[in-house]
């Protein structure tokens, strides 16, 4: 009884039986040793069992912890990538601030990564985790901030909001002999005034602010997490732990995006105003959802899933076989020692002079290594264009096909997503079954992006027409025109009115024409209120020697692009194939690049690589995709100092030549890096093929199983982080 008594006991206090014996026969490395208390028999093996349990429960505590963190980080970033257009609308900005705002998360991560390398293993991993989630939380909480600031959402209109609206102003007021068109625009000196004044302006700073808090909180997340789990876990559970949780984490896109479908749904000032006085719909480019109750959904969850990392042990009981093995946990998830661990040994920790010194020459014999100079300007570009594309797909289906936010943020969660994920399971599998070498990778890697790329360029066939839009795309005849100026927007048939060519408040005509305003249109009266309206007496509806009946117009775009109704379907199943081919080569792409580099310079060439790809690429890649969008603006709304907003309609084929060209144009000229890279693998494997065999060896040809289900599941993680930030295929 009383050695049962002292085994339960054992696990809780393990730690202090650590005893550090120094070998000089290990080459400086500290075996780990368990000394049993004194006066003590050997403990029984069942005794062993109950504490190894006890321990496991700890461990999988943390796990558990760890999992909802990467959902809720996950989560948190893919809703960012669904409100784009939302936010856009909201604080009417172009689309490059918007690309401003998502690189902000990149910069906040950039802050704080060096800080996060260098003492995250030295501190309390789990409260710096903890602490994370919170900078994390309280980054979404300042996001949604300005919307309880900035004062009802109002949006350009001319209709009487009710039936019990006494106004009764035509759409179409008199003008006289000296009114010249357009009159009606020329800004009010007091509206000016009292616009510098206002609150809401340039209240998109707090957006910023908020995701380089949201970059900051994400950084400790991934790094710190795993190398727990590696260092306290079992060799031959580790990899098996840590892909349970990043799989887990691709969970964190698909509910982040159905959460942007279902608040884009709900207008930004629910509860706060009539809905009956709503004019417009889900799919007009006026509209704004409550993009605001997502970040407070979001946030909340992240707040959650910081509190079970205050609770837990900064370091736990190290399992059997890491005891036995001589090396640091730390040091157990390289492949072979460096030589300069040698060289100071494990004793004390070497001073700053020491490590700078030898940082120089390991980064200058990584970038001299022609191999993974060549694959880092490969990623380097190709996630440019991938960053690029994931960051503007939703809008990409709104304006090109005509779907609402909600339907297109929807479809990418449920459809998109689950193919990425598959793939990159699939690559996996495909490595693990082939036991694929160092140069069947490669050609694996380029054949997948290489098929992926040629069906990718289907999608330029895939377009739609310009909706139909008089004096944008078509002229008040109804004749196609080939290029936009502010006078076509005028003409006879409302010549007879004060119409300002700033306001955006589309009607659709009888004719299937859609016009600006309904005094664009020339319409006399109206009828009905809110959604309802109905005007009547249109002049440039009608058409020349007409019967009554065919002169009124509706509120909203007309909705007749049976061509895009007919691609739409098309265009969701060639994009679903095609982000399963490319992502096939994600896990095989990122062990190439393990295996291009010596062992004791892993860790910084996977530091320079992620430092630069996030400067170079997560950073610069949403702005001048957002500037390159913004020429293809047909009709830009006002803001409320009357400064240029967000765009209303964009010239489709211009947008879609624009964002394709742009996408695959980037990967077009990485593939010449790629076969620079292909060439010299080959040269330096077979010269490491004749020298192994000269040596008798041969341990370099195959992948490591180990590597290929570890990195498997890192790659998971990164097409969550894709979607919250970057490094996807699509």
């Amino acid at each position: 009884m009383h050695g049962t008594a002292l085994v339960s006991g054992l696990c809780a206090s393990m730690p202090r039986h650590f005893i550090m014996e120094s070998s000089q026969k290990e080459h400086g490395i500290i075996p780990w040793k368990i000394h049993p208390p004194p006066k003590e028999k050997p403990l029984p093996r069942s005794g062993q069992s109950n504490g190894r349990q006890s321990c496991f429960a700890t461990l999988k505590m943390f796990l558990m912890a760890l999992s909802f963190a990467y959902f809720a980080k996950a989560l948190s970033g893919s809703y960012m990538k669904s409100t784009i257009t939302q936010l856009e609308r909201r604080f009417d900005i172009p689309s490059y601030l918007i690309g401003v705002i998502d690189g902000s998360f990149e910069i906040g991560n950039l802050l704080v990564i060096a800080f996060v390398s260098y003492f995250g293993a030295k501190l309390h991993r789990p409260k710096m985790i903890g602490a994370g989630c919170l900078i994390m939380s309280i980054g979404m909480f300042l996001i949604a901030m300005p919307h309880f600031f900035i004062g009802r959402y109002k949006f350009e209109t001319t209709i009487r909001s009710s039936a019990n609206s006494t106004s009764n102003l035509s759409p179409c007021p008199a003008s006289s002999d000296q009114t010249v068109p357009g009159a009606m625009d020329k800004p009010s000196i007091i509206t000016s005034t009292g616009c510098e004044k206002e609150v809401g302006f340039s209240m998109w700073i707090y957006v910023f602010l908020g995701n380089v808090l949201r970059g900051i909180g994400e950084t400790p997340v991934q790094p710190l997490g795993i190398s727990y789990i590696d260092d306290f876990a079992r060799e031959e559970n580790a990899a098996f732990y840590i892909g349970c949780v990043q799989t887990i984490a691709i969970i964190g896109p698909v509910f982040g995006f159905l959460l942007g479908s279902l608040c884009a749904r709900i207008f930004v000032d629910i509860g706060f105003v009539d809905m009956d006085s709503i004019t417009i719909a889900p799919g007009d480019a006026r509209w704004v959802g409550a993009w605001w109750l997502g970040y407070l959904i979001a946030g909340f969850i992240t707040l959650l899933s910081a509190i079970p990392f205050w609770f837990l042990p900064k370091s736990m009981p190290i399992p059997d076989t890491r005891r036995n093995s001589k090396t640091f946990p730390e040091q157990s998830r390289f492949i072979k020692e460096s030589p300069t661990e040698k060289k100071y040994g494990n004793e004390e920790p070497a001073n700053f002079t020491e490590i700078a010194k030898d940082f120089v020459p390991s980064l200058k014999s990584l970038l001299v290594n022609p191999v993974y100079v060549l694959y880092l300007c490969v990623t380097i570009i190709q996630f440019n264009s991938l960053i690029g594309m994931v960051t503007y797909k939703p809008k990409y289906i709104e304006q090109h096909y005509g779907q609402s936010a909600s339907k297109a943020n929807f479809l990418i969660g449920v459809i998109n997503i689950p193919a990425v994920a598959l793939g990159i399971f699939s690559g996996g599998l495909l490595m693990k079954k082939f036991k694929l070498s160092v140069m069947g990778t490669a050609k694996f890697v380029l054949g997948t992006s290489l098929l992926g790329y040629v069906l990718s360029l289907f999608f330029f066939a895939m377009g739609c027409e310009n909706a139909t839009v008089a004096g944008l795309t078509v002229s008040y005849q109804g004749v196609k025109q080939a290029s936009f100026h502010e006078n076509a927007l005028f003409a006879d048939c409302n010549s007879g009115c004060i119409c300002s060519v700033k306001q955006w408040d589309p009607v659709c005509g009888d004719n299937g024409i859609t016009y600006i305003s309904p005094c664009l249109a020339g319409c006399k009266t109206l009828s009905g209120s809110g959604k309802n309206t109905v005007f009547d007496d249109c002049r440039c509806v009608a058409e020349p020697g007409s019967s009554l009946g065919n002169d009124s117009a509706v509120l909203g775009h007309c909705q007749q692009r049976e061509d895009c109704d007919r691609v739409f379907p098309y265009f969701l199943a060639l994009s679903v194939l095609s982000s399963f081919v490319i992502s096939l080569g994600g896990t095989p792409g990122y062990i190439l690049l393990m295996r291009c580099i010596k062992p004791e310079l892993k860790s910084l060439a996977l530091g320079f690589h992620t430092l630069a790809t996030r400067t170079l690429a997560g950073i610069p890649a949403p702005m001048y995709f957002g500037a390159l969008i913004d020429t293809t603006c047909l009709k830009w709304g006002n803001n409320r100092c009357g400064g240029r907003g967000a765009c209303r309609i964009y010239d489709t084929n211009a947008y879609r030549i624009v964002y394709l060209g742009l996408t695959l144009g980037l990967r077009t000229v990485s593939y010449f890096f790629c076969f620079a890279v292909l060439v010299l693998l080959k040269r330096q494997y077979k010269h490491k093929e004749k020298s192994d065999l000269a040596n008798g060896t041969a341990e370099v040809h195959p992948l490591r199983k180990e590597e290929s289900n570890s990195f498997n599941s890192e790659h998971l993680i990164r097409t969550a982080d894709c979607y919250t930030g970057k490094e996807t295929r699509l």
